[in-house]
């Protein structure tokens, strides 16, 4: 049994990937109607209600996974409160890495220094979930894509801030990190990990990239004013793939963008296709 809360862009990926294995999953949710997809697939969805949590009748002695980040006070208290009353054998923590602060190479002996109220906030969350009492894994990603989200979406919409002083960044595909995260709701590794693909790369290169191998017409790509310079991360995240024996489907943008775009036109498909096949 999973519960998992933060039914979001990764912790649906993860969710399905449980259900796949035979793992029934809960999940404690704003707006259980928002989810009515998830149900259908088999989650167990409960009202997220940190007033009551008692309400909302959670499996005792799951395995958690908290895609969630820090909450205002005192909901983020509720949350933990919460957790507790679940008593879990495991938990999985999805954080980020914000928490290494000024520093532009990471690696699994890197201690995190955060240099701003998010990161420190990320941080102290770290630090409740490894004192409970139960095992713990913290996964600190870098910066998530895949269907939808991520600088290939930017583009599109033209949001994407352009500056020829844009630093590297690290990235993860969320196929990737859901995988990762499955395998350490099931192992007994604890500690912070950061979780990456082994392609950092610059905004600008993506883009180029697209240009080039996905046809797109750079012409049609609004010059959105710089929001200066990013300094950028990159992130080595092979450590904790070996020790969980996880393969990265995509250990580089340049197969999880176009696996991401046709996933995404798949998706704009299928509505069409079912109402075709009712008719």
């Amino acid at each position: 049994m999973a519960v998992i809360f933060g039914l979001g862009f990764t912790g649906a990926r993860v969710a399905r990937r449980l259900l796949q294995r035979g793992v029934p999953v809960s999940a404690a949710v704003r707006g259980v109607e928002r989810f009515a997809e998830h149900a259908l697939s088999g989650v167990e969805l409960r009202e997220l209600n940190l007033e009551d949590p008692d309400s909302m009748g959670l499996p005792q002695r799951a395995a958690v996974l908290v895609t969630i980040p820090p909450l205002p006070e005192p909901a983020n208290s509720r949350l933990h409160e919460a957790i507790l009353r679940i008593a879990p054998s495991r938990v999985v923590y999805i954080s980020s890495t914000g928490v290494y602060g000024d520093r532009i190479e990471v690696d699994a002996g890197t201690p995190a220094a955060p240099n701003d109220p998010r990161g420190d906030a990320r941080l102290a969350e770290e630090q409740w979930m490894a004192a409970g009492p139960w095992s713990c894994l913290t996964l600190r990603s870098a910066a998530i894509y895949g269907p939808g989200r991520g600088v290939h979406t930017a583009i599109r919409e033209g949001r994407l801030p352009r500056g020829s002083g844009a630093g590297v960044v690290s990235r993860i595909h969320v196929d990737d990190l859901a995988a990762i995260a499955e395998a350490g709701l099931f192992s007994e590794i604890e500690g912070a990990w950061p979780v990456a693909d082994d392609a950092p790369c610059s905004t600008d290169e993506i883009v180029d990239w697209c240009c080039e191998h996905l046809r797109w017409n750079s012409g049609d790509i609004p010059e959105i004013a710089s929001h200066g310079a990013i300094r950028g991360r990159k992130a080595d995240g092979r450590k904790i793939r070996e020790i969980l024996g996880v393969k990265l489907r995509y250990p580089s943008w340049k197969t999880g963008i176009p696996a991401s775009i046709a996933e995404e036109r798949e998706a704009e498909a299928t509505p069409a296709a079912e109402q075709q096949s009712t008719q």
